[in-house]
């Protein structure tokens, strides 16, 4: 940054600051790599070629009933241009509009809007085709596709299992749990009943010191998720890898787990960035639309601290802004990672609860974000519901020069600062 000032996401817009006299402060960015000239002929190029796979023209038949699981309004994939190359190819096979869902996965969050599925979509496509969100709490949207040989219960919506063929989009990044997202986990997490999600939620799982952000090999939590997604017979996905501003950097079509193989290869050269050690001060960027609710831009905070080496040191600061409109969230997810938060008397009991007991799906996210709390200080920047942020024990700040005054006084005037402007994209990683 020049001239020693510095710009994050906030909302969608920027917030700039400065530092304090005796800060220094280093910016984590991800790999510059160009972004893709012509989006749409990468698609078609991807889908007449795909991976490990014959094209989706020849997977498909008339009469076939179809399912393609696309992703909701809190992840960026470009759904839009994505899910009309994937009917293109259908109608090209002779599948008829009817005997077509796209379900837009919603996990644990609040249902979709029609405004966001039209802009998830395109409107054309909304209004022409079947479009419904996943019901994750509905027993009656749900078929039960047994349990794996790891006790995991596969319930998914009726649609997904029905199908004759199911495809999915997304994105693949950095995940907490997953390692990277994309694959399977759009149907696995995104189309599930709340037992599956309970249960590859589990402490079990995300306690596991295999489960961490860029991991996939012997990571339990993305072998959960792939062997639901094997049991719905995922047969074809098309996800894409994003630059720190949205724009498309690579797309892949074809066999879920291949595709999805490829595009970690190409997504670890981009977001996964040397460090040289901890430090004092993390600044974790978020943006829209993760930072509109404190659930979602939590997620800054617990990719920093929980990275495969925490990089902030314990006792240190991470600062999150973020304008949470939405409060905690308003899902059945968010509104459980509030509840414990909230009503939990102080971070370790939040933790030895979670613990002995496990919780339901979506307070996960409490159990996470209290991992932090034991070592770290969190605060939000310009939260609209600064109660909030103080109930759910992090520190609210209106500006970044008040939470970085916060940090000084209980740090000192020469703190080291690591400023990651997209830090649920860019992964930080300490090498000697």
């Amino acid at each position: 940054m020049e001239d020693n000032i510095y710009r994050v996401p906030y909302g969608k817009s920027t917030l700039t600051f400065g530092l304090p006299s005796g800060m220094v402060a280093t910016v984590a960015i991800s790999q510059p790599v160009a972004a893709l000239r012509d989006v749409p002929a990468a698609v078609a190029a991807t889908l007449a070629r795909p991976i490990a796979s014959p094209p989706l023209h020849e997977l498909a038949r008339p009469g076939d009933r179809v399912c393609i699981v696309f992703t909701d309004s809190t992840r960026a994939s470009p759904d839009h241009l994505m899910v009309p190359a994937l009917l293109a190819e259908l109608a090209v096979a002779g599948v008829r509009d009817e005997d077509i869902t796209l379900l837009c996965g919603i996990g644990m969050h609040r249902p979709s809007t029609p405004a966001e599925k039209a802009a998830k979509l395109g409107r054309d496509i909304a209004e022409r085709y079947h479009v419904i969100d996943s019901e994750p709490t509905n027993p009656a949207a749900l078929v039960d596709l047994g349990v794996t040989a790891g006790g995991m219960p596969v319930q998914l919506h009726h649609a997904v299992a029905e199908a004759d063929l199911l495809l999915a989009t997304g994105i693949v990044e950095p995940h907490q749990y997953a390692g990277y997202s994309g694959g399977g986990k759009t149907v696995a997490v995104g189309a599930a009943g709340e037992a599956l999600i309970a249960h590859s939620h589990a402490p079990a799982y995300i306690d596991h010191p295999a489960t961490r952000l860029g991991r996939i090999e012997g990571n339990p939590f993305h072998e959960a998720i792939r062997e639901a997604a094997r049991r719905a017979n995922l047969r074809f996905v098309i996800n894409v890898v994003l630059s720190d501003d949205r724009q498309v950097l690579e797309v892949a079509a074809g066999a879920p787990e291949p595709t999805f193989y490829q595009l970690v290869d190409f997504a670890r050269s981009v977001y996964e960035v040397p460090i040289p050690h901890p430090y004092d001060i993390a600044v974790g960027g978020v943006g829209h639309p993760k930072d509109r609710n404190l659930y979602q831009a939590s997620r800054a905070a617990t990719y920093l601290y929980l990275a495969p080496v925490p990089v902030v040191r314990p006792g240190g600061f991470i600062i999150v802004p973020a304008p949470c409109e939405e409060g905690a969230g308003e899902g059945v997810g968010e509104q459980r990672f509030l509840a414990a938060m909230r009503d939990g008397h102080d971070v370790q009991s939040i933790l030895d609860d979670a613990r002995r007991h496990g919780y339901p799906p979506g307070q996960q996210r409490a159990f996470m974000l209290a991992k932090v709390l034991e070592q770290a200080s969190v605060v939000i920047v310009g939260s609209q519901c600064p109660e909030l942020v103080a109930a759910c024990k992090m520190i609210p700040a209106a500006t970044m020069e008040e939470a970085l005054e916060l940090a000084r006084q209980k740090l000192g005037d020469a703190c080291q600062m690591l400023v990651v402007p997209h830090a649920l994209l860019t992964l930080p990683v300490i090498k000697e």
